[in-house]
């Protein structure tokens, strides 16, 4: 028991501990980045068309701060400056996604429904996926931004030396 006691005390106090923010940011980031730029490459018109169809109240206007937030907040975060601000809005794109559309599909993010010749078929994802970004959020804002983060030389320049 004692060993085991060691060996965590180890892990959990290893200088490179607040590395875990990079894979968070690279993929929380790009992520988003990719969902706004989708969102461009057919079109804001049609996802405000999707919008309107949900019933979202000015859905020109929420399509553009979508992709705005998507964009930008991924960039945010994917560099590694200013997540406590950037993660409100990605919060809150987050939880609209999840409760206007997510939740009328379950948990499960991947439903395969069937395979034929033509490859795997698949149903309408859960609100798994938007869960794990939240937590990855939250993570990044709890535990920082972690090191090669852009706050570090924003906020903290005199640490460079």
């Amino acid at each position: 028991m004692t060993n085991l006691v060691a060996i965590y005390t180890r892990l959990t106090s290893h200088p490179y501990q607040s590395w875990y923010a990079i894979p968070l940011r690279l993929i929380v980031g790009v992520g988003f980045m990719e969902h706004g730029y989708a969102k461009i490459a057919r079109g804001p018109e049609k996802y405000a068309s999707i919008l309107h169809a949900l019933g979202v109240p000015a859905p020109d206007l929420l399509a553009w701060a979508t992709i705005l937030v998507e964009l930008f907040g991924g960039l945010a975060v994917f560099l590694g400056a200013f997540i406590p601000l950037a993660s409100v809005p990605m919060s809150t794109v987050l939880l609209v996604a999840t409760f206007t559309v997510h939740v009328p599909n379950g948990f499960s993010s991947i439903k395969l429904l069937s395979v034929d010749a033509a490859g795997a078929h698949f149903g309408q994802p859960g609100y798994e996926t938007a869960l794990l970004y939240l937590a990855a959020l939250v993570a990044l804002v709890l535990g920082g931004s972690g090191p090669l983060a852009l706050d570090q030389f924003l906020l903290h320049p005199q640490r460079r030396q």
